[in-house]
Parts: C-alpha cells; structure tokens; sequence
C-alpha cells in the first residue's frame, strides 16, 4: 500500500514538473531598441533582424521597458534579484552579488526546475544558484572566446584556467546552450539564461557580416550635433564619439591597448568637426549593427531548436538588453544616463500557450520586474525579496489598477563627464538631479560635479533637445515631479542617510 501511495506522488509530482513552462532568457549586451528594428527609427529599414521580428510577430513586444541603472553589472544583477542596486549592491562594474544573496536562479531551483548561465556573467564572483555555468571571465572576447565553469574558475576576469572554443563568441555561446539543453533531464522544466557579449564595444562582427552596408550611408541621429550646455541645456559634456575615435587610433598604434577594434584603420586626419563626427558615426553605427546581425542569426538557430524538440509552445522565450546604448544621438556612444537612448531596454516575449501574438504592451516595466515574472510563470505569486512585481496579467491584457505610472531610475558610477544621477520617468515627463558624488563607489571619481537638475517634456521634446528645468510654463509640472521623485526615494529607501554630503545636498534641494 505505501508503495503504492509513493508512485501516485511520483506521478503527480512528475505530471506537475513537465506541464511547468520551460524559460529561456536571451540577454545581449548594449543591444539598443533602436538597432532592433521592431521600434521604429532611422535604423529599422537596415538592420538585419527577421528572427528578433519572428519573435515580435509571435509573441508581444514592451515598448517601455527600463532599467534602473544603465550599465552592465547593476542591471544583471537587478535582473537576477528583482532588486535595485542599493539592495543588491552591485552599484558600478567589476562588483559581485554578496555571497548568499538570494536571486531567481536559486529561487526556481527550488521549484524543480534546472537552471544554468552561459555566456557573459559579469558579476566578478562565481555564480550561485545555477546547476551549471559556463561564462565569459568578465568582457571576454569575441573571436575564440574563454569560458570558464565551476571546475577551472577564477574570480574576476581571469581567465587563463578557462577553456578555448573556436569560432565568434555569439555562436558560440549559443552552441554551447543547444548542447547543453539537449543534455537536460526531460522531466523537469528548464530555466536558461543565454548571455552574448554583443553588441558591447568593440563591436566586433563575424567574417559572414563583414560587407554589410559597405555601400549604405547611414542616416544620422536628429540630436548628432548636440554639443553640450549651449545647444540642448544639458548640465554635463557626455561620451562624444570623437572619444571612440581616439580609441580606435589607440588601438591602431598600439598593441596593449584594451581591445582591438575591427576595420582599422579608419583614419580621421584632417576632417574638420563637423566631418570627423560624421565619419567616426558610420563606422560606429555599422559596426554595431553588423555585430547584432550575428545575435539575430542565433536568435534563429535558438527558436529552430525549441521547434525541432517539439517544445516551443511550452518554452518562454525572453529577448532583451541589460540596458539601451547611444548610437551618436547627443553626440554620445556608451550607456548610462537617464536619457530614452540609454534608459529604455528592449524586451519581447514568446509563451504561445498564454500571450497572443503580434501584441505590445505600453505599460511602464523596470528590469525588477523580471525575476518576478518568471517566478509567477513557476508558479510562484509573492517572494519576499523582490522589489519588482511580476507584469503576467499585464502580458495577458488585464493590467492592475494600480500598476506604476512612473519610475525611478539610479546611476552611480560618477565622473564629472557623466555625472551620478537619480530621477523619474512618468508617461510624459522625465527629471533628473545630477547630484554628482562619487560617494566612494569602486571605479568612480572623486572630483565632485555642481549639482545641477534636467527636466524633459517627453511629448514635445522626445529627443530630449531642450532641458526645460528653468522654463516658467512647467514651474507646477516640475514641482509636483520632484515631490513624487521624494516619494520613489522614500518608497524604495533609497535615502542616502550614511552619505553626509548627500544630506547637505538633498537639504538644499528640500528633497
């Protein structure tokens, strides 16, 4: 009889595992929406990206997704702890999760289900949670990438212990993640995170996209020409590209310089300002598409695979970036400001059995919000540690009533070119309050900027070309922002009460 009893809770154990939706999470890297095609822009009738439509068509695009700290490490790791970065502590590069942190990795495997990383980690320590793991010591590199695994790992971006497989870091990443789903346990559902390198600078391409828009002329970015305070009313200089092109002659003359680049030289001798932007543009801008053209093939090779398992409509696909990137809009490439270019992160989403295809979804989601989606997807409506709330019955059309209408956004990675930031994004309007302290963070400088506030009319102005802060006729509007950023602050205690000079600061401010 107790054998008996013990098979019926195997079989119903077993029938509750495989009827759970696998998850497969494709992260790239910088691979900004308006290099995706899906969002419009004076790039969609270039890229190439019949894969990433493939998804939009199946399955429904976000058209305002965020995160809430634009640069690599933070965003990954809200995305894995559904948390902001002065919860989670990753607040710059090179810093990883506290040793037991909790994340979703851990959170599902307890839920039955089989979790592993591949690709690009980014998080300095060795990964926790994850029954397997097989990752890029800290950037890696594109062409015959290192990848190390619980067996040979390093901390931090050693990887000499690692092993060396041949090919493009994007192909390679996703054989790597075909061999190892085709090696799963078919009785219990799968949680895959498959991390590219791309599109991160140097936007390196494989040999087969290497003649991609040789003979195209890419159309510039209204706001190429921002040249700062004079122009637009913003309070800092930025990551113009004039520095990008100082790299890719650094690189050309010198062989320890930190990357190579593909395509140099690419000489810009005796171009006025005006031409050598435009120039350095071309270049940037080609290159990073030719580099997400690979991710759009392994998109494909990805979805061919569910299909031929016969599991696609029992798998979520995710595609998204860790964060958005410039692409010359401002004058800027890089990430990391509050600004849309930066700020948005693409997101679609694929589950057959419950999202209609060829949908978007306006609602305002932050990358916190991600871990709590795949945790209602397993079955899991509330966990304790996450910031995030999960967006399903968004996706399914049934929005909550009191779903966020704003969001609040932190950087803090300070340099006076850029300086660190927090501010709210609303449906319309955008503030922020460069306060510029690096407060001791790793990596950050300790040449303070004048604190100094942005405010965007985001209907009027969408490419955010005139800091309206000190315009009269929004006076009520910004007034009634700022007290709303107080009450972000307050709701997700982000208070800066151990930092004094952040106190003196906010005193003047009366936040």
């Amino acid at each position: 009889m107790i054998g008996f009893v013990l098979c019926l809770i195997f079989i119903s154990c077993k029938e509750k595992n495989t009827t759970a939706p696998n998850i497969l999470f494709v992260l790239s890297d910088d691979h900004t929406s308006s290099a995706w095609g899906i969002y419009g822009g004076r790039l969609a009738n270039y890229v190439q990206n019949k894969n990433i439509k493939r998804l939009a068509h199946e399955g429904m695009v976000l058209n305002n997704a965020f995160c809430t700290n634009s640069i690599c490490s933070p965003s990954r790791a809200s995305i894995l702890t559904g948390q902001y970065s002065h919860v989670n502590q990753v607040y710059t590069l090179r810093e990883p999760l506290p040793k037991g942190h909790p994340n979703i990795a851990k959170t599902l495997g307890k839920q039955g289900y089989q979790t592993a990383v591949i690709g690009k980690w980014h998080l300095d320590k060795q990964p926790e949670g994850f029954d397997y793991f097989n990752v890029l010591p800290g950037q890696g590199r594109y062409h015959n990438p290192i990848l190390k695994t619980q067996e040979n790992w390093l901390d931090g971006w050693k990887g000499e212990n690692g092993t060396e497989y041949k090919g493009f870091s994007t192909d390679v990443i996703t054989d790597l993640t075909i061999e190892h789903l085709r090696k799963r346990n078919k009785e219990r559902p799968f949680l895959m995170f498959c991390n590219f390198k791309a599109t991160h600078e140097p936007f390196d391409y494989p040999e087969r996209h290497a003649e991609l828009f040789n003979n195209d002329t890419i159309p510039e970015p209204e706001s190429l020409f921002d040249n700062g305070k004079h122009t637009t009313g913003r309070c800092f200089k930025g990551q113009v590209i004039e520095n990008l092109g100082e790299r890719w002659d650094r690189a050309t003359k010198d062989s320890t310089f930190w990357t190579t680049y593909p395509g140099l030289p690419y000489p810009l001798e005796n171009l006025d300002s005006i031409q050598k932007r435009k120039k350095i543009y071309q270049k940037l801008v080609k290159d990073f598409m030719r580099c997400g053209a690979a991710i759009d093939d392994n998109i494909g090779r990805l979805l061919d695979y569910l299909d031929e398992e016969g599991i696609a409509d029992n798998t979520i696909v995710i595609y998204t970036a860790d964060q958005g990137y410039f692409l010359g809009e401002h004058g800027f490439f890089d990430k990391r400001l509050i600004y849309e270019e930066s700020l948005r992160m693409p997101f679609v989403i694929r589950y057959p059995k419950e999202i209609r295809g060829g949908q978007r979804l306006d609602d305002i989601i932050l990358n916190i919000d991600f871990p709590a989606l795949l945790a209602d997807y397993a079955g899991l409506k509330e966990v304790d540690y996450f910031q995030g709330k999960s967006f399903r019955e968004n996706l399914k059309g049934n929005t909550p009533k009191d779903w966020r209408k704003q969001m609040y956004y932190r950087y803090w990675l300070h340099h006076p070119n850029r300086p660190a930031h927090f501010g709210i994004r609303n449906e319309r309007y955008k503030l922020a309050f460069f306060y510029g302290q690096g407060l001791e963070m790793q990596g950050a400088s300790k040449e303070s900027s004048d604190p100094a506030w942005e405010f965007y009319d985001l209907k009027n102005d969408p490419k955010e070309i005139h800091n309206a802060i000190d315009d009269p006729s929004y006076t009520e509007v910004i007034n009634e922002m700022k007290n709303n950023l107080s009450k972000e602050r307050i709701k997700y205690n982000d208070l800066d009460e151990k930092y004094p000079v952040m106190k003196e600061i906010l005193n003047l401010e009366d936040l």
